[in-house]
């Protein structure tokens, strides 16, 4: 297993990865007992879903920024892209506030030195995650997830000052206090009392450490052995110490991504402290998640605009929610609908053309599972077929199609299968032989044979200096892509688009489908007259995609 000794410790990069997706593989096991858990701060039954949505999109950006495009991993890099992850993915309450852990814990093991020990760096990388989510909260609650990450943390620093400690014996006492601190939840909080149940957000958090701990002992915890799912959403509430808990509490969440300069972000954070509760604000440099219970929606969304840019609005009506996770509002759903990722502007005219719900996204902005969870979820179709459209982006959608399938109750009972397309032009390959008229079954094998059949190349301008599979490349040289890896390393567009058309003709084929990118028109036009002239005989299409970071994107069918 690689070493990385630029600013992680000795932290193996192997390692984390293998942690991510054992964490997202167990929340998602997870995620039905904790979303039953869910009675605060309201009982809308989605915690263990945004909790899991959260650390899938953690993962999957770790994984897209730990890969340089040439083969090599970088630790730090990938830190940074699974907090930049984290944070664009969060979702709600318990969502927001775990990805400001990820993120303190992913910027201490990247500022970690080689002479530090990995038992002294996962228990500093634990305190900073428990300083960092109490910060990020308006009221500290006690008695919540906030009360499992202090004793995990507590833990974690005992034992790391202890001759000999490792990080499997830092992780091991975490896990177990996480365990004990959970258990004890029902204690501090009288509406968890009251319904039998422990902290949601904070089993949540105990999974995730349990993770860690298999990971670096191969042992399974033993989990809490308080009252778990055994009731149903919602549960009555009894009043209690807060207002979020009582009939008079705000009846709408607000959360929002905001570009604004972090000294604005304080007299942000005491506007909504004045528009209602369970307000919490993360984030950093420039980019923060912002989420608040309230009833002024507009008031809320304004005072973003003051201090910033809010996007990524999002809206949600408790009563509604807490409905749906009754089940007495079950989604109907009717038809089938395809999702299709698009990377640019004039990519997202096509697929919406063809009849598709869009999802923005693409190399350098690749959607999380919640962006994709949630254009199945507008789209209404009982039959959903999602084309990701970059091999990256595969696994959100798997994810995304197994929690909308396993969750009736919110989604339906929707049916929603993924093809992999890894490239845009083998989504619109597909999109062109969609026919609803046909089985579910039969068209999405149909769509499947026609994305793979379509060979598919680009043109890409590198950014760094890197060995490829066709040489070394310098800042600024043309490369060729074909099927995914670099094939060409030239210093001419035109010449380097001839080129990996001509690798994909040579195969056969019967047409060519040109993307031109951003600002890219004529370079695409002077690439199909090439075509047209060198090959009579093919038909060739060109379109005007808008995408960034690819001039070119190229098919042959």
């Amino acid at each position: 297993m690689e070493q990385v000794p630029r600013g992680s410790g000795t932290i193996e990069l192997a390692v984390l990865l293998r942690f991510v997706d054992i964490a997202v593989d167990a929340l998602a096991a997870a995620r039905e007992e904790i979303d039953a858990l869910n009675v605060y701060p309201v009982p809308d039954g989605d915690t263990g879903t945004n909790m899991y949505l959260t650390v899938a999109a953690a993962r999957d950006a770790f994984r897209d920024a730990a890969r340089d495009g040439s083969g090599h991993a970088d630790l730090v890099t990938g830190l940074a892209g699974l907090r930049r992850g984290a944070l664009l993915g969060a979702r709600g309450n318990s969502g927001v506030i775990l990805s400001q852990m990820l993120g303190a814990v992913a910027t201490t093991i990247a500022g970690a030195t080689t002479e530090e020990r990995n038992a002294s760096i996962m228990a500093r990388a634990l305190r900073e995650a428990t300083e960092g989510a109490y910060a990020a909260v308006g009221t500290p609650v006690e008695g919540t997830i906030l009360t499992v990450i202090r004793a995990a943390a507590e833990a974690a620093e005992a034992r790391a000052e202890q001759p000999g400690a490792r990080a499997r014996d830092v992780f091991t006492d975490a896990a177990a206090a996480a365990r004990e601190a959970l258990a004890r939840t029902p204690d501090q909080l009288a509406v968890l009392r009251d319904a039998g149940v422990v902290d949601a957000g904070g089993r949540g958090l105990s999974v995730i450490l349990d993770a860690a701990e298999t990971v670096l002992t191969g042992r399974r915890p033993t989990p809490v052995t308080a009252p778990i799912g055994a009731h149903r959403i919602p549960i009555p509430t009894s009043g209690g110490e807060h207002p979020d808990l009582t009939p008079e509490g705000p009846a709408y969440e607000v959360m929002y991504l905001l570009d604004a300069d972090d000294h604005h972000v304080r007299n942000l954070k005491q506007v909504l402290a004045g528009l209602g509760d369970s307000l919490v604000v993360v984030g950093g440099d420039g980019l923060w998640n912002v989420h608040v219970h309230t009833d002024e929606v507009g008031a809320a969304v304004e005072a973003g605009i003051s201090a910033g840019r809010p996007h990524r609005i999002r809206v949600t009506h408790f009563a509604e929610q807490v409905e749906a996770a009754r089940g007495r509002r079950t989604p109907t759903r009717k038809g089938r609908q395809v999702v299709a990722v698009a990377a640019g502007p004039g990519l997202e005219k096509l697929f919406e053309e063809g009849g598709a719900t869009v999802v923005v996204g693409g190399p350098g902005n690749r959607p999380s599972t919640g962006m994709i969870l949630e254009a199945i979820r507008a789209c209404s179709a009982q039959e959903v077929i999602v084309l990701p459209n970059d091999a990256d982006s595969v696994r959100a959608a798997e994810a995304a199609a197994r929690t909308a399938e396993g969750d009736p109750a919110m989604y339906g009972d929707v049916r929603v299968a993924v093809i992999p397309t890894e490239a845009q032009v083998q989504g619109l390959a597909a999109l062109a032989v969609h026919e609803p008229g046909r089985t579910f079954d039969q068209d999405v094998l149909e769509m499947t044979a026609t994305a793979r059949h379509a060979r598919h190349g680009a043109v890409t301008v590198a950014a760094r200096q890197a060995m490829t599979m066709a040489g070394p490349c310098e800042p600024g040289d043309i490369l060729g892509v074909i099927a995914g890896d670099f094939a060409v390393v030239g210093s001419d567009l035109d010449t380097v688009a001839a080129d990996v058309l001509e690798r994909l003709l040579a195969g056969g084929g019967e047409l060519v489908t040109i993307v031109g990118g951003e600002g890219s028109d004529e370079l695409a036009r002077r690439t199909a007259a090439g075509v047209e002239e060198r090959h009579p005989h093919v038909d060739v299409m060109v379109y005007d995609g808008g995408q960034q970071r690819y001039p070119l994107l190229m098919s042959v069918e």
